[in-house]
């Protein structure tokens, strides 16, 4: 049938063969006189469907959409007010946390902190080749956490004036949150299993909600230490903390990237 300016045409595809559809429908230029709208389909019932699935190669759970996650992590790159808010509370939270040695506060830092949409933007704008989604990324992190280890050292200072925190509490032993300025090979290795298990969240057609709290355990505890280190004057801590911080992002994308890249290596083959 002919197909006319402003018809919608919907259709089913097994996930697996998604990126060969669009791959097409790109190649007729739709992307560009007109739109390509992608919507997972979470319960079918069909016959048809079934023999589809069965006939496209692989796994819809393994399948890698990579238009899909390009759009989802491109979005979540940007540098935003509300990025900046989200990063600040939870680093706030988490420097509370290490001066009260509570480990309950870490988590709840955990589980705000926004700073996994632009660290899988940046793993996927390496694979896809994508200057500026890269850029954006480095940017949202660079800053965010800039921004939000400065907000957590005048909240502290703020505190401190306000007798509910002090120099003290930081000097004491805290056993259950030394490990954040405290790097080691464990620190590597477990930032490591983080990148795996995001992207392979972000990329499954099964996902997590939670995963970013798995990536905010690596990160936003490591930089509400450096804030109250710094606050306080204690160098050795900010410093300790800091290198927590860069090894965790570091490890963290390189992990993503490598898994990224191995989905797209496997999905190649035969």
């Amino acid at each position: 049938p002919v197909i006319a300016a402003g018809d919608v045409v919907i259709g089913d595809v097994a996930r697996e063969s998604a990126n060969d559809l669009l791959r097409a429908l790109k190649g007729f230029g739709l992307d560009k006189s007109g739109s390509i709208a992608l919507d997972a389909v979470s319960v079918a019932i069909s016959s048809r469907g079934q023999q589809a699935e069965s006939a496209a190669p692989g796994s819809g759970d393994d399948a890698v959409v990579w238009d899909e996650i390009e759009q989802r992590t491109g979005d979540e790159s940007r540098l935003t007010i509300t990025f900046l808010l989200f990063l600040s509370i939870a680093t706030i939270i988490a420097g509370i946390g290490v001066l009260l040695d509570q480990p309950i506060l870490i988590v709840g830092a955990m589980v705000v902190g926004p700073e996994f949409g632009p660290i899988a933007a940046l793993c996927v704008g390496v694979i896809r080749r994508r200057p500026r989604v890269i850029g954006r990324s480095i940017l949202a992190l660079a800053v965010g956490f800039a921004v939000a280890i400065l907000i957590t050292v005048l909240s502290t200072l703020a505190l401190n004036a306000g007798g509910l925190v002090d120099r003290e509490m930081l000097l004491a032993p805290r056993p259950l949150t030394d490990f954040i300025w405290r790097p080691d090979a464990l620190s590597w290795v477990i930032a490591s299993l983080a990148g795996v298990a995001g992207i392979l969240s972000l990329t499954s057609a099964k996902s997590g909600a939670l995963i970013g709290v798995l990536i905010s355990v690596t990160t936003v505890p490591a930089a509400g230490n450096v804030a109250v280190a710094i606050a306080f004057g204690v160098a050795d801590e900010a410093w300790g903390s800091a290198l927590q911080l860069a090894i965790n992002l570091s490890a963290i994308a390189t992990a993503g990237i490598l898994t990224l890249a191995a989905q797209r290596y496997l999905r190649r083959r035969p």
